[in-house]
């Protein structure tokens, strides 16, 4: 893809991830084109359905969290670099609830979308678990998956808890996965 080809489709992701979290996903396409500052004919080029760009903002989403594993997984000690993520992966979870769980329901289970953002996440998850269970500080019997769901449901639990009450329910969490 050209360079400003680049540019129109990254700007037209995040305009749609802000618009879709303020409207919904049946906001008019148009509208996303024109708060991108690009045509028409330049969002149907890259994205020929609403669905299309609904997959790309959640695969969006979903690469910004892997790639976050990645570099925490290079910067903190094996512990730190897990927990860190697991945080942030709650602080998603709970911000981005209304979205995450609009743009995941906009997508098919058996979609290529919805499995690559599983293997994605699961990739990105066992990069930080293992080390952490090979140094001993977590427990060895976890398998991604399980870090994934035990952070998507204090993430939604904390969307009806104050932040003191969220902030609980993450450290009983993180404590009990600890070695």
């Amino acid at each position: 893809m050209r360079a400003d080809a680049r540019r129109n489709y990254d700007r037209i992701v995040v305009t749609a991830r802000d618009a879709f979290a303020e409207h919904g996903i049946d906001i008019p396409l148009d509208d996303i084109a024109k708060r991108a500052h690009v045509g028409a004919g330049t969002l149907y080029r890259h994205f020929p359905s609403r669905e299309a760009l609904v997959e790309a903002v959640y695969r969006n989403e979903v690469t910004q969290l892997a790639d976050r594993a990645y570099a925490l997984r290079d910067e903190l000690a094996p512990e730190e670099a897990l927990f860190v993520w697991i945080r942030e992966e709650v602080r998603w979870v709970t911000e981005s609830s209304g979205l995450a769980s609009t743009l995941k329901a906009a997508i098919e289970d058996s979609s290529r979308t919805f499995s690559y953002c599983k293997e994605e996440l699961r990739a990105a998850v066992s990069s930080l678990l293992a080390p952490a269970q090979a140094a001993g500080v977590v427990r060895a019997d976890l398998e991604p998956s399980d870090v994934l769901r035990l952070s998507h449901g204090v993430g939604a639990a904390a969307t009806y808890a104050d932040a003191e009450g969220a902030e609980r329910l993450l450290s009983v969490v993180l404590d009990g996965i600890r070695a």
